[in-house]
């Protein structure tokens, strides 16, 4: 299994600028009727960097995590965003909210698991969105 999210200070892809590293695609995806303009991590360096060291995540803006399917473990560390954490099969349908994870600066995270070995998509939006945009399991995701 993989953890993302939170290995890229560790193997030093991270910059301390709250910058990506590298430039990562933009795309606009769709959670039931809630759209998002998402940066895509879709590489193996991309996804261990993922929002580690922003400070802030505009509205209306997220991370789509591209994997092959099997589990997801995502840690916080060096993110200092709260997120709420949405777990999707390869045919994008939304198999598990994790709410409102919080920032974690400790050399010790969390670890937050998908329930299912099925997952193909991560999404990561601002805590709270996921609740007040009415996203519920069963939800499609949707790449325009």
């Amino acid at each position: 299994m993989k953890i993302h999210h939170g290995f890229a200070a560790l193997w030093g892809l991270a910059t301390l600028t709250g910058e990506p590293a590298f430039a990562l695609h933009l795309a606009r995806v769709t959670v039931g009727s809630a759209a998002f303009q998402v940066e895509m991590a879709q590489t193996l360096e991309e996804r261990q960097q993922g929002l580690m060291f922003r400070q802030e995540l505009p509205p209306e803006r997220g991370m789509l995590f591209v994997q092959p399917p099997g589990p997801a473990l995502f840690w916080m560390k060096n993110t200092y965003i709260p997120l709420d954490l949405l777990y999707f099969d390869a045919g994008g349908t939304l198999l598990q909210i994790q709410a409102d994870t919080p920032p974690c600066t400790k050399p010790n995270c969390p670890i937050y698991p998908s329930d299912t070995d099925t997952v193909r998509y991560i999404l990561e939006i601002n805590a709270g969105e996921a609740r007040r945009r009415g996203i519920r399991i069963g939800d499609r995701l949707r790449l325009e």
